[in-house]
């Protein structure tokens, strides 16, 4: 019998899903064997606890997003960087300037728009503004990054936002790797 190799790489991520509380005790103790370092007694239980409430905050199951969860040490709290993909829509720079937020009314200075060239879903835009809460909280910082990709007629987006500005520096450099890393995968005209 032949089988779809995409519908079988989703039955094998849902299953993996599915499993969630066990895919995040395997990470906590990735991290802290990759960091080299004595987790004590409820190390890897607390840093398996933290990642499994960020999936099931940030991505439920049925969303039509992505969870990546940025982290440089054990205990750090994980940032949260997410993207999505959807039809193309709209006129290109209209779309990617929507999706990057970079007229947002809210923020409260100008956004700072750049062009973005990634090396697998090409040209496109990101954005770096600060947003007011509704109570007098500090303020949000937000990265958005976005593609207008023509074959096969896709818009992309990966998004971020943190109060913790000095950390959403330092995850600088990996976020842009990220978006580097992003690409389009289209069953029928992609290898599988």
């Amino acid at each position: 019998m032949d089988t779809d190799p995409s519908a079988q790489r989703e039955d094998d991520m849902l299953d993996h899903w599915d499993d969630i509380h066990g895919w995040c005790r395997e990470e906590a103790e990735d991290l802290w064997s990759d960091r080299e370092l004595d987790p004590g007694p409820n190390g890897v239980d607390i840093v398996a606890g933290t990642l499994a409430r960020c999936a099931e905050a940030f991505s439920p199951l049925g969303t039509d997003h992505w969870l990546f969860l940025h982290r440089d040490h054990p205990l750090d709290v994980p940032l949260p960087v997410l993207a999505a993909i959807g039809p193309s829509s709209g006129p290109r720079e209209e779309t990617l300037r929507a999706l990057t937020m970079a007229d947002d009314p809210a923020a409260v200075e100008p956004p700072v728009v750049k062009p973005f060239l990634s090396r697998r879903l090409g040209e496109g835009l990101t954005t770096f503004r600060y947003v007011p809460q509704d109570d007098s909280s500090p303020l949000i910082a937000c990265v958005r990054y976005a593609w207008r990709v023509e074959e096969p007629g896709a818009d992309v987006v990966m998004w971020t936002a943190t109060e913790d500005v000095t950390r959403l520096m330092q995850a600088a450099d990996d976020l842009e790797q990220l978006a580097h890393s992003l690409t389009v995968y289209d069953p029928w005209t992609s290898d599988p």
